[in-house]
């Protein structure tokens, strides 16, 4: 019996599945990007911000739903460095009383609880986040392709491009789809998705261009899953430790970064999917071949012509 690190695995006898399902997920997260939109959080649509301090540590559902039962609406609670520090974001206007009438709400419900400061946030990003992000965006994708396809082969690029965009439509979508809430620090999170996955996606890209010029195979489906193989323990190892670390932050990090690790959850599964089906696999229906990577050498008779 092969061990699990001889074990050859036919990925690329499976990437029809694959691609059935990347469509599916695309199109439930283009879908709810389109019928639900995104959360917007405080960051992108401005709002009233309230720091209160209780005596000893709050129930945050139970914050909440005080505060929506007494007509708030779109209230997000988090602790904000010690438990007993809360912040309270309110997608409204500003109201120079909220700050006072918030306390006294919470003080009916029996809580000892003191006002720390309520002011109003401004959107940090508004209107020039959203219309600049998407241009931002499409340069440092076309950057990407042009990396790619100068160390590579344009054709890498192409599989590249597709991964990544596979993978930030993904994430986006999900939190569209269960109404998480989108602020900068899932923002921040999309791009270091991007990075991580572009950077399993050379890796991979590297073994295939070394397989295929050092190997006499002819078949490119066999060669790429010679080559997805050679580097599958390196995946898993760099994978596996990263979600550990997400998963320590995701139930221990508190309120502030649940949405970050959240999100960082979601791209680190789906970009070493992506790095195996989308950047490998497409290269198969793009007609990558041997010559593209190595130049046909000339007949010996064409060379002894050539000399003076």
């Amino acid at each position: 019996m092969k061990s699990l690190t001889n074990r050859q695995i036919d990925f690329m006898g499976r990437r029809r599945w694959a691609f059935l399902f990347s469509g599916i997920l695309l199109l439930v997260s283009i879908g709810a990007l389109f019928v639900q939109q995104l959360n917007l959080g405080l960051d992108f649509t401005g709002g009233t911000l309230i720091e209160v301090r209780y005596q000893s540590a709050p129930a945050l559902d139970a914050i909440r739903q005080i505060l929506e039962q007494s007509g708030f609406q779109d209230v997000a609670v988090q602790t904000f460095g010690a438990s007993t520090e809360v912040l309270i974001r309110l997608q409204q206007a500003f109201d120079a009383d909220v700050g006072n009438e918030v306390v006294t709400l919470l003080r009916d419900s029996g809580a000892s609880v003191d006002l720390v400061r309520a002011e109003f946030v401004g959107a940090q990003v508004g209107d020039q986040l959203r219309d600049q992000s998407g241009l931002g965006m499409l340069v440092a994708l076309g950057v990407v392709m042009l990396y790619v396809a100068f160390r590579f082969q344009y054709k890498f690029a192409l599989g590249a491009l597709f991964a990544l965009l596979h993978d930030v439509i993904i994430v986006v979508g999900i939190f569209a789809l269960f109404g998480l809430e989108f602020d900068l620090t899932v923002l921040a999170a999309i791009l270091a998705v991007i990075g991580y996955s572009l950077n399993d996606t050379i890796v991979v890209y590297d073994r295939i261009r070394e397989t295929i010029r050092t190997s006499q195979i002819t078949d490119m489906a066999q060669i790429f899953n010679e080559a997805i193989n050679a580097t599958l323990s390196r995946t898993l190892a760099t994978s596996g430790t990263t979600l550990l670390v997400l998963l320590a932050l995701l139930f221990l990090g508190g309120d502030m970064i649940e949405n970050f690790a959240v999100a960082l959850l979601i791209g680190i599964v789906v970009g070493t999917f992506s790095s195996i089906y989308i950047s490998g696999a497409l290269l198969i229906p793009l007609k990558l071949s041997r010559e593209d990577l190595i130049a046909p050498q000339k007949p010996q008779n064409e060379e002894e012509e050539e000399l003076p």
